[in-house]
Parts: structure tokens; sequence; C-alpha cells
């Protein structure tokens, strides 16, 4: 089953100039082949900034590269620091920033020698506990812009081809449907037919990688889009000036990559959280992970081209957190862990100050692991969780009988979208008591 949750739909909006030197390739190398991590239909992948390695979010719906959460990171340079104001989706006001220029950027000798980013100093703009693993930032625009680059979802790797390797050209024109993209603002643009059940209509539409939901529609941007009857109001992720609140339902269909999908999931952001956003003409929403992951993708800028294959996951059903709770990765904690010893070597303590050993009694070992920690940031109106009587902050204990030590994000948001009716048993710490609750995931679209 898949997961459908919108963390982070970005909209950087920026008002002076820069220049780039761009990406490019060892003059030999006919393509860099990088291994990325999915997380909720994002995709992160590994980037040397100045000699330090750091996670990014690889993202189609940003124009430029901005870095945050490098507590972790003290080695990280940056040169050539200028103050500027970042605005985006969210409620609140512009947050602070800094431009830094001449820095080298570096992944699987793909690398960019001049590169401009922007660091954000806001300790509360950090989606690494909603994602479970640590991100230092989100790169976009200029990741793409020369190279035609490959999104093999099934295989979770990102290529960049070189401009003379003609034999890929030849073998995608075989085998993907291709299709014409529109690069405004330096972001990619694709026409779909949309369907709501009242009205058909053509719409202009953003590739957004960095969107781990279906289909975004703006009603502010089209009158004759409407919000179906049936749907819910929720909280749909975290953008650059704070939370985006909005409704989900379900459409009738729309296309993509030469398919159409009958009955996904919609994602109405309402006007407030929507109100730094500047739109192009005619754009009427975004297209996200929920779809693109369903195939292999190549972008190809230069050529305002998009090539697509359908993957593994086409045909998988468009689901959602059914139980109305968000979760969210709240740091690490150490766990002991005793165990036979069936070595014949006697026992051991692992310590978790200098790793030395000391011998114990009998046959026992046992060794302290750092385990992830959950808790409820969010709690749904009307939904089942709410009806149980769980409560913001709760951390997660037990689900299901599993403990949550040995969860990851992923695996609990699949449980909680995973089917109509199933019973989820949930046991929570609140305020030093812990408390077991038990409701039914409910459809409801």
């Amino acid at each position: 089953m898949r997961f459908l949750y919108s963390l982070f739909l970005f909209c950087i909006s920026l008002t002076f100039g820069f220049s780039q030197s761009g990406f490019q390739l060892p003059k030999n190398q006919k393509k860099a082949v990088i291994p990325f991590q999915m997380i909720n239909n994002l995709i992160f992948i590994p980037i040397q900034v100045n000699g330090e390695t750091l996670t990014f979010l690889l993202d189609t719906g940003v124009e430029e590269t901005v870095l945050f959460s490098l507590d972790d990171k003290e080695e990280v340079s940056l040169h050539q620091l200028e103050k500027i104001k970042l605005r985006g989706l969210g409620t609140n006001e512009a947050v602070e920033a800094f431009k830094s220029s001449a820095n080298k950027l570096e992944t699987a000798g793909f690398a960019d020698e001049n590169h401009e980013m922007y660091l954000i100093l806001d300790q509360e703009f950090n989606f690494s506990s909603q994602v479970g693993i640590p991100v230092n930032g989100i790169i976009g625009y200029h990741f793409f812009k020369d190279h035609l680059v490959e999104i093999d979802y099934d295989r979770k790797k990102v290529i960049v081809y070189a401009d003379n390797y003609t034999k890929i050209r030849k073998r995608i024109r075989k085998t993907y449907a291709q299709e014409t993209i529109s690069l405004e603002n330096n972001k990619p643009y694709y026409v779909s037919t949309i369907n709501t059940t009242i009205h058909k209509r053509t719409s202009k539409l953003l590739i957004d990688t960095g969107n781990s939901d279906a289909i975004w529609l703006f009603l502010s941007e089209a009158e004759d889009i409407s919000l179906p009857s049936k749907n819910i109001q929720c909280y749909l992720g975290r953008g650059f000036s704070g939370n985006v609140y909005g409704h989900r339902a379900r459409i009738a269909s729309f296309s993509f990559g030469s398919q159409t999908f009958s009955q996904p999931i919609g994602t109405f952001p309402d006007s407030t959280s929507i109100r730094s956003v500047n739109f192009v003409a005619n754009r009427v929403g975004s297209i996200g992970g929920e779809v693109l992951s369903r195939f292999s993708v190549f972008f190809d800028y230069p050529n305002s081209s998009l090539f697509t294959k359908p993957g593994a996951k086409l045909k998988a059903p468009f689901n959602f957190n059914m139980s109305g709770l968000e979760i969210q990765h709240d740091g690490l904690e150490w766990v002991t862990q005793t165990y036979q010893d069936r070595s014949g070597n006697g026992s051991v303590i692992k310590t978790t100050q200098d790793n030395n050993f000391g011998h114990v009694q009998d046959n026992l070992k046992i060794k302290f692991e750092l385990k992830p920690v959950f808790r409820i940031f969010n709690v749904r109106e009307g939904s089942p969780a709410q009806a149980a009587g769980l409560q913001k902050d709760d951390r997660i204990i037990s689900l299901n009988g599993k403990n949550a030590h040995y969860l990851t994000i992923e695996k609990i948001n699949e449980l909680l979208k995973s089917e109509d009716g199933r019973t989820i048993v949930i046991t929570v710490e609140r305020k030093g008591v812990q408390l077991t609750y038990k409701f039914q995931l409910k459809s409801i679209l």
C-alpha cells in the first residue's frame, strides 16, 4: 500500500539576480548513477557541499538550492554570505536566510564548482522529524537544467547522462512516451486533463518531485474547479512560511504519462496557505510523487521534454491515512537488549561512553543501541484516532503489538493507510503514564 501524505511543497520567491556555472560531468564520464532513499514518495540523495556529505531532497518544484538543519554538520564551510528573505507556502511571514556563493557541490562525479545556496537559520524549519532521517537541504532546477536526468523509482536511482551519450536517447524514444513540458520560472509544467466529476478541463500543473501527494489543485486559480462535497479538512504539511492546511477529496480522474488515473485523491490547500505563492499564468495545481513514483521518468529540460514509462506501482490504489494521526520522529534514545551469548566466549557489556568491553556473569550479553522515538504531532478533527482519545504530543510505545523502537515513519504510515476497517491498537505514554487505545480505520472518501 502506498503512503499518501503531503509533507512539503516549496515555492521560493526571490527577487534578485545570480549566476551559476552549472553542474557538469567529468569529460570522459558518460553518466552519473546516484542511489536515492525514497520516503513517502520523496527522493533523498547524498551531495557533498565543500567536502562535507549532506542529504538533500531532490525537488523539481524549487529553483534555488536551500540548506538548513546543519547542527550536526559543524565542518560545513559556506562562502560569501549575504542576508535575504524567503517566502513560500504557509501561513506565517517570510523567513530570514543567507545567500552563499562560490560553493562546490558534487555527487557521483556530477559537480558544480560555483554554486549558490540559501541557508535558513530558523531551527523550526526542519522536516527531518517528518521523514525520520536527517535532511540538510533541498536542490532543484540547477541539478536538472543542463542534462538528461532519469528518475527510476523502482530501482531507486537517479541517473544523469552526458550530452554525447546518444545511445540512451535512442532507447528512450523506442520504449518511453514523450510529452512536452514548459519551463517557467525555471520549473517544469505539464498540461493534463482533469475531471472533478462536475467539470472536465485542460489544466497546467507543476511537476513537483518535492510533493508527496498525487495532485494538488488551487481553487483560487480555477473558477470551474470546485471542492467535492465529500472531503476531509486536514493538516497538509509545512512550507517555508509555516504550516499548510486544506482539504482532501477524490476527483473523478486526471491524466499523466499517457495514462488516465481514476479516483485519485486530490489535495486542496486553503487560500491562506498559498497567499505568498507567485503563480505562473494558468497554473491550477501540481503533480506530486504519488503519481510520479508509478513511472520511470526522464526530465529533459534543455529540450522541454518529459519521457515516461509505467513502473511496478502503476496500478497501486490511491489511499490516504485513515486514522487521522500525523506522526513525527522525535529523536533517539539508548535502548538495552539482553540476550544469550552462544559463541562460548563469555559475556560482555558494551558501554555507551567509550565502547570498552567488560565481563558479566553467565552467558548473558547486553548491548546498547540507539532507537527512534515517535510522537503524535497532530490529530485530525473528527477522526477515528480523536474519537478513541489520542492526543497531540502522545509518545508512541507500540503499534499493533510492535515496539515503536523497531518501526519507521514509513512503516507506521503504511499501517495507518492500509485498509478500511483494520483494527489499530496503539499504546502511548502521556505525562509518564502508559495508555492503550483501540480504533478502526475508516475510509470516508
